[in-house]
């Protein structure tokens, strides 16, 4: 694949300022990934939560008070169903929870949240059959402390277009996460693309229809950047198989903002030796107090 930089414009610039724009509205979101505070994993059969340290899962929350004991979670089969305790002021949707209701999980389109106080409680699944409760705080002091992504200056030397090696059809790649599992995605094929005269191939995993996904580890991986590596979308995988791959919008995993998100980590063959200075730094290197990182 030859070394081909897209042409530079003020378009461009303009375009990837509005990404970062985006993207730090959607981690200001009291939903978001600076609100993620707890991940505690559910074993089969009942456990008990509120914030008293005897529960299964202790919680506590930065606005409103959580009782000593708010519930139970039972793990029975398929289904994770939760008993409140009397008095507990468990909501869904504003209204009261109701004894034996089932907690729909982050797998369908439209997961049950439980609300507790300034707590947002989610049942997700993961790997070969884990189930876990995802805590978030709408309240939580990274919402408050956060100044901002730092990010490389915008390089349109790191446009490149590069273009898709296709994968037979069915094919898949083990991807890893910071949890231990290790899945078999599909996989449309390897993006080539050239750097400074040298060829390098990314694995890539299915995006939004017609783009690429790719995540990598790369020189400045570690130091500049999160350890465990970045994402990226690419651009309109094009007729011909060229496909745009502009590294000022790599982007860092959940796992910067906080260490109870279950990322991802680049497949074996995406750890590159090139140092790739653009897109997002580790959080908080511009402001002097990095974010909760944890490198695998």
């Amino acid at each position: 694949m030859p070394e081909i930089h897209l042409a530079d414009s003020a378009g461009h610039r303009a375009a990837v300022e509005e990404v970062r724009a985006q993207r730090e509205t959607r981690l200001r979101d009291p939903m978001g990934w600076l609100s993620l505070v707890g991940l505690h994993w559910l074993e089969h059969g009942t456990q008990q939560f509120g914030s008293s340290p005897t529960n299964d899962i202790v919680l506590q929350a930065e606005d409103g008070e959580v009782p000593p004991v708010a519930g139970t979670l039972e793990w029975r089969g398929d289904r994770v169903v939760i008993h409140p305790a009397q008095g507990a002021a468990l909501t869904v949707d504003g209204r009261s929870v109701v004894d034996g209701t089932e907690l729909i999980d982050d797998q369908a389109e439209a997961p049950t949240t439980l609300e507790l106080a300034s707590l947002r409680l989610v049942v997700i699944r993961r790997g070969e059959g884990r189930v876990a409760l995802r805590v978030r705080d709408t309240s939580a002091p990274a919402l408050r402390s956060f100044m901002g992504l730092s990010c490389f200056e915008i390089d349109p030397r790191w446009r490149l277009l590069g273009g898709l090696v296709r994968a037979e059809p069915g094919a898949t790649i083990p991807v890893p996460d910071v949890v231990g599992d290790i899945l078999a995605e599909p996989t449309p094929g390897v993006v080539e693309f050239t750097v400074r005269g040298r060829p390098y191939r990314l694995d890539a995993l299915e995006a939004m229809p017609g783009h690429l996904s790719l995540i990598f580890r790369d020189g400045t991986s570690g130091h500049e950047t999160y350890g465990g590596g970045r994402f990226l979308t690419s651009g309109a995988v094009e007729p011909d198989d060229s496909v745009e791959i502009d590294f000022n919008l790599a982007y860092n995993p959940p796992c910067v903002f906080s260490p109870y998100a279950t990322c991802p980590l680049p497949p074996e063959r995406n750890s590159l030796s090139l140092r790739i200075t653009a897109g997002e730094k580790v959080w908080g290197l511009d402001h002097g107090a990095p974010g909760p990182t944890r490198h695998p």
